[in-house]
């Protein structure tokens, strides 16, 4: 019985799937105890709360670091192909988070602008991290088992957080948190993400050999030399293109839940500091029940047909959030429906990884998924924008989750113009052209059918 339940169980690499995994249990710390939760909120109520712009401030630093991810992101993936540095860069980013993360315990009350830097560092970094994490996803996998490795990264991270989460409860109690606390929540962090990080490195493999550079020119004119070939390259991929342009719509929303979950169940629904903690939990026993569900079944449904299921769950309990009662006896109205929007995060993320990957030629890998993380990050500057200029407007707050839950409607429909069998296809066709660049994958590719 407990072998039928160990998630590796039938991988021919099952220590370096656990190892990539780790990673993504190891940055939860700044995903969940930074943007989403305490940095937040400390930055809001006592770094920058004297200026009367608080809000404004952190939505500019939040703006600004994916912004630079934006510009940077798709450059640093394809300089990672040609060289076959891909360990190496995620090595890089990894100390660089885990230092700026540590960083944020010295900021004190009123340091606006030392915040916003610090801030601006880490999350830059941990976002061009996950784009070179995700780009081992089609070396580690075979075509068959691509959606399930993916989801079990997926599903590590949520672990994470539920791991961590009880943690920060250690620090903060069940009362008002004081500045020495918060602080000392982003030094758990850093301490966090520093240690369980460090088998990714031990144990991924790097398979791509470097390829033969030109005589001039610098590594960042290479990587642009070699996103402008991606670009004239658009036709042998338009269903990866085409993906990414619905991927791009439906994670406006998928932000809006990152960056302003924890303020809506306080503003909206008068949560503390306790149920706050207590209700992202839930947030992330559901998301990573997602997560662990589509790994097991969207290889088998389909990844068009799990990305369809799982944005009919996201566009029904947005609204079922909007139209919530907000009275303190309907409260478990929001509880309930929440646990839906978890499920959807948790799903959504792995099944559209496994869809960029399944669209991917594996010596394109760091640069295609420099395109994903392009488009989610794109998708962090705008739908967090949209959303609270709508909040702030007289339409309020119950239409700006509206206008949310149209997103993943948008999504669902702009899907149907993406074929899997012929993208997938077109991958095929790329490898075999450029198979000689490559050492030799986990176990023989299969065919598809």
């Amino acid at each position: 019985m407990l072998r039928r339940l160990n998630p590796f169980r039938g991988l021919p690499n099952p220590l370096e799937v656990w190892a990539w995994g780790m990673y993504d249990l190891a940055n939860q710390s700044f995903s969940i105890l930074i943007n989403t939760l305490f940095f937040a909120i400390y930055f809001t109520q006592h770094v920058a709360a004297h200026t009367g712009k608080a809000d404004l401030y952190w939505g500019i630093a939040v703006s600004v670091s994916n912004l630079l991810v934006v510009i940077a992101g798709p450059v640093i993936g394809a300089v990672a192909d040609y060289t076959g540095a891909k360990k190496q860069g995620l090595f890089f980013f990894y100390v660089l988070c885990v230092g700026f993360t540590g960083a944020l315990g010295f900021v004190e009350p009123g340091a606006v602008l030392l915040g916003m830097l610090i801030y601006i560092g880490g999350n830059f970094s941990l976002a061009c991290g996950e784009n070179f994490l995700a780009s081992f996803l089609p070396e580690i996998s075979t075509r068959q088992n691509i959606g399930r490795i993916s989801a079990i990264g997926w599903t590590m991270g949520y672990l994470g957080a539920l791991l961590i989460l009880p943690v920060t409860l250690l620090i903060t109690g069940l009362d008002e948190i004081t500045v020495d606390e918060f602080r000392r929540v982003f030094v758990l962090a850093a301490v966090w993400f520093l240690i369980n990080a460090v088998p990714t490195f031990w144990f991924v493999k790097e398979r791509k050999r470097r390829e033969q550079a030109p005589q001039a020119g610098s590594l960042v004119a290479i990587g642009f030399s070699r996103l402008g070939q991606t670009a004239r390259d658009a036709f042998r991929y338009r269903h990866l293109i085409r993906f990414l342009m619905c991927f791009f719509v439906y994670a406006c929303g998928v932000h809006v839940v990152i960056y302003f979950a924890g303020i809506i169940s306080m503003r909206e629904f008068g949560f503390g500091p306790f149920k706050l903690t207590m209700f992202m939990t839930q947030l992330t026993v559901a998301a990573g029940l997602g997560a662990a569900l589509t790994g097991v079944y969207q290889d088998r449904l389909g990844h068009r047909r799990t990305l369809h299921a799982l944005l009919c769950v996201w566009a029904v309990s947005t609204l079922g959030v909007a139209f919530a009662p907000r009275e303190p006896e309907h409260e478990w109205v929001f509880w309930v429906v929440s646990n839906f929007v978890g499920f959807g995060l948790g799903g959504i993320g792995t099944a559209s990884r496994a869809m960029v990957g399944l669209l991917t030629p594996r010596h394109k890998t760091a640069e295609f998924f420099g395109l994903w993380g392009l488009a989610y990050k794109s998708a962090a500057v705008v739908g967090p924008v949209l959303f609270g200029a709508v909040s702030a407007s007289p339409l309020g707050m119950r239409w700006a989750l509206v206008m949310v839950s149209g997103f993943f409607v948008t999504g669902f429909v702009g899907l149907f113009i993406v074929d899997e069998r012929e993208g997938s296809a077109s991958a095929d066709e790329a490898e075999r052209l450029e198979a000689s660049t490559f050492g030799p994958p986990p176990t023989e590719q299969p065919q598809r059918p």
